[in-house]
């Protein structure tokens, strides 16, 4: 499970270093792709695995699915961090999310996310309301 968030700068190569807590699940491979809200995901290669089985069960000829899906493989980028924890995010993802240097990095659970500063502080700012009014309709029996 990843928690947290972490701070760290975006590299003139395009490369992040993970956040030393997230390391021993990543390093053995992670595939980044396109998250909603315009930041990146990043999946451990195993839960990537498992979440490509998952959709396999949708059919072909589910519109919904087809378009999810080609979005998130075509623009789906596997990677090995380096020693120091590295990973390279390709331009096409650095664009999409908007990532130049300042970046914010959470743990979400199965996977962790990759965003730009300002996009993250704004979108938290936009949420954070709704988290402290969420009743117990939105998720019965969890707390």
């Amino acid at each position: 499970m990843f928690l947290g968030t972490h701070e760290p700068r975006l590299d003139e190569k395009g490369r992040l270093i993970l956040p030393a807590k997230f390391r021993e699940e990543l390093s053995p491979g992670l595939v980044i792709t396109k998250g909603q809200e315009r930041c990146l995901y990043v999946f451990p290669a195993s839960e990537f695995a498992s979440i490509t089985q998952s959709l396999k069960q949708a059919p072909v000829t589910a519109k919904g699915a087809r378009d999810y899906m080609r979005v998130m493989y075509a623009g789906a980028h596997d990677e090995i961090p380096d020693r120091q924890g590295r990973i390279t995010i390709p331009q096409s993802l650095r664009t999409y999310a908007a990532l130049e240097k300042d970046c914010v990095v959470i743990g979400a659970n199965t996977r962790v996310e990759i965003w730009d500063a300002t996009s993250w502080n704004e979108y938290l700012a936009d949420r954070e309301k709704g988290f402290a009014e969420v009743s117990e309709e939105v998720f019965p029996g969890l707390f």
